[in-house]
């Protein structure tokens, strides 16, 4: 097992969807529960054997996969991935606690589906051959079109998940042409990541590599003008998948694993994009969150805000800068993520997610609004939280680079955060009107231990932070060495 890390703990969920077939339907939770237990299992391990002083990519996998493409089975990490494992399997497993009795019809096909999104997400975090890397993100959709469509919220439901697929086509058209780019100008070099990361191609390639990832993955980030599929989508997910769309940014990895330092030069003449477009996420979504009358809604436009932040950080193509990215998208798990699955809570008990249907929510339930708030303040960076670290890190990097963008993101930052708690307010403040927020029950048992669990994460990130910060230094250190001076 040790010799193939990365492959078991790919293939355990992918091995997981065949064992689920074989259990009775009384026994599904529990076979889920020892799967997902399993996964989290191995992605400690790997990311325990993981040495932040040795070899950047280590836990390297190689096997020959598509000859006459010179394409191959290619999977490592490094400091910039390695904790993306057990952080993805983490919030799998949290879903499913909040989604134990969500599902009553079509529970096997849910459950199978969850796995071969973790599957595939889990492959996207470890693939090293560009090739690879898209056939995972490709793989993605399959499972998340039809956890939209079969078991998404409200009549609309499946066109959204069309659309959105549509969307990521789109821009999986893109990357694929990226990349392809690359294995045509040099052959022998094939589709190999880390060879392209050891000699980057020529510049006019740069452009053309650079142009199509900044799309591909912006859309999926998303950035501003190509975020309009999010707020529909917020309205019609089921909570967790929601979390799993918010809590893992997909599109920002992207940028800081192949569209930037795959066209180094190309990045290091348009900093200046990568800084407007950041700006212009962040304070876009802390301004639209203001008009927004659903909690789900308000996340989105939130989760845009600081998406844009990263960006903006990134965008100083410093090792603080992505440092401070990763810090912040791994922090994103818990909190972005967190919020998702609480409101996922309060959908389950009041039906709603909406401004309207609630109000006085912390008076029958404190226990989840309080949690609720907890994630949201960490997630906006509260100190002594996990969310403080990679954004001080972020605007530290922006406030260098590029002075103005950086006092920009502060004073939206600022919005954000008074709009939040101003719809918090709204949600979960005052009297309960409605009879349903009256009788609403607070937290179960595995959902209280959920909660605490999560903030002990939150507090441990955020009180003490060198040891994972030193773990993404020696990567974070290459990353930014690569850019031309």
């Amino acid at each position: 097992m040790s010799e193939h890390a990365l492959s078991w703990l790919i293939g355990l969920p992918l091995a997981g969807i065949v064992l689920l077939q074989w259990f009775p339907e009384r026994w599904l939770r529990a076979a889920q529960a020892g799967i997902l237990l399993a996964v989290l299992a191995q992605a400690l391990a790997v990311a325990a054997r993981f040495v932040p002083q040795g070899e950047r990519f280590q836990l390297l996998e190689r096997h020959l996969w598509l000859p006459g493409l010179d394409a191959h089975y290619q999977v490592a990490v490094d400091g910039l991935s390695v904790l993306f494992l057990p952080a993805t399997a983490l919030l799998f497993l949290a879903a499913l606690v909040v989604d134990w009795n969500a599902v009553r019809v079509g529970r096997r096909l849910y459950y199978s589906l969850q796995l071969a999104l973790l599957g595939a997400t889990l492959g996207l975090f470890s693939a090293v051959d560009t090739l690879l890397f898209f056939v995972f993100w490709e793989a993605t959709l399959v499972p998340l079109y039809f956890l939209l469509a079969r078991f998404g919220l409200g009549s609309r439901a499946p066109q959204v998940a069309a659309r959105y697929c549509l969307l990521m086509l789109a821009g999986g058209a893109a990357l694929l042409l990226a990349f392809l780019l690359l294995a045509g100008q040099r052959p022998e070099q094939g589709f190999d990541l880390l060879a392209w990361l050891a000699a980057p191609p020529e510049v006019p390639t740069q452009w053309g590599v650079f142009l199509l990832c900044l799309f591909a993955f912006g859309l999926k980030l998303p950035l501003v003008p190509l975020h309009t599929w999010l707020p529909q989508v917020a309205l019609a997910a089921p909570g967790s998948q929601l979390a799993l769309l918010l809590g893992l940014k997909l599109g920002a990895y992207g940028l800081l694993r192949f569209a930037l330092p795959l066209a180094p030069e190309v990045a290091a003449q348009l900093h200046w994009l990568l800084a407007g477009l950041g700006t212009v996420a962040l304070l876009y979504g802390a301004v639209a969150m203001l008009a927004q009358s659903n909690l789900r809604v308000a996340l989105a436009y939130a989760s845009i805000s600081h998406a844009g932040l990263v960006v903006l950080g990134l965008a100083g193509l410093s090792a603080q800068g992505v440092q401070g990215a990763v810090a912040t998208l791994l922090s994103f798990v818990l909190t972005s993520g967190g919020v998702c699955l609480l409101l996922e809570c309060l959908r389950q008990r009041c039906g709603s997610n909406d401004l309207q249907a609630l109000g006085g929510a912390a008076e029958s339930m404190p226990l989840l609004a309080a949690g609720i708030l907890f994630c949201a303040l960490a997630g906006a960076g509260l100190p002594g939280t996990g969310g403080f670290p990679g954004e001080l890190l972020l605007l530290l990097s922006a406030l260098e680079s590029h002075t103005g963008a950086g006092m920009a993101a502060l004073f939206g930052l600022s919005i954000a955060l008074a709009g939040w708690l101003q719809i918090y307010r709204k949600a979960f403040w005052g009297a309960p009107e409605r009879a349903a927020m009256v009788q609403a029950e607070d937290l179960r048992r595995r959902e209280r231990g959920l909660l605490l669990l999560w903030i002990a994460l939150l507090l441990v990130t955020g009180l003490y932070p060198a040891p994972w910060l030193e773990l993404l230094a020696p990567a974070a250190e290459a990353w930014a060495a690569s850019w031309p001076r």
